[in-house]
């Protein structure tokens, strides 16, 4: 019998995936736990619509995403940091700091999950990578000052 998973299925498939499965585990187990409904044509046309509007999505999230990349691309911001003894700053630059900081000079909200930053803990310039979408990163300089 073919079925629509509704949920994932370990050994059978992804939520949206129409698989074969023997009719008595399609009615005895997939059926009553709600895992999955009955292949029919209308059942398949539904299917189909909510994938090609979830890849509709993805693909505007994916050219916004790089918008912002190509905009922040070579971009400089400017961290103010506090010296200690020996030219060392007091703790180090994060990925939070940076994160607000591009918010602050050019408006894009980014999670700081999203910036690679290397341990920036003296003043100079710095590039971080910053992976704004699957697939899509771009690089901008950090440049840390005495305060």
């Amino acid at each position: 019998m073919k079925v629509i998973l509704i949920e994932d299925v370990s050994g059978k498939g992804k939520a949206g995936d129409i698989v074969n499965v023997s009719d008595g585990y399609a009615r005895n187990f997939l059926f009553p736990k709600k895992l999955a409904k009955e292949a029919t044509p209308q059942n398949l046309n539904a299917a189909n619509i909510r994938l090609a509007a979830a890849k509709h999505r993805k693909d505007v999230e994916k050219m916004s995403a790089e918008e912002v990349a190509k905009d922040l691309e070579g971009k400089t911001v400017e961290i103010v940091g506090k010296l200690g003894d020996g030219g060392r700053l007091f703790g180090a630059i994060t990925a939070k700091e940076i994160a607000a900081a591009v918010k602050d000079t050019y408006e894009y909200d980014i999670d700081k999950k999203k910036f690679n930053v290397p341990t920036i803990k003296e003043l100079g310039e710095y590039d971080v990578t910053v992976k704004v979408y699957a697939e899509v990163s771009t690089k901008i300089k950090v440049v840390v000052k005495d305060a």
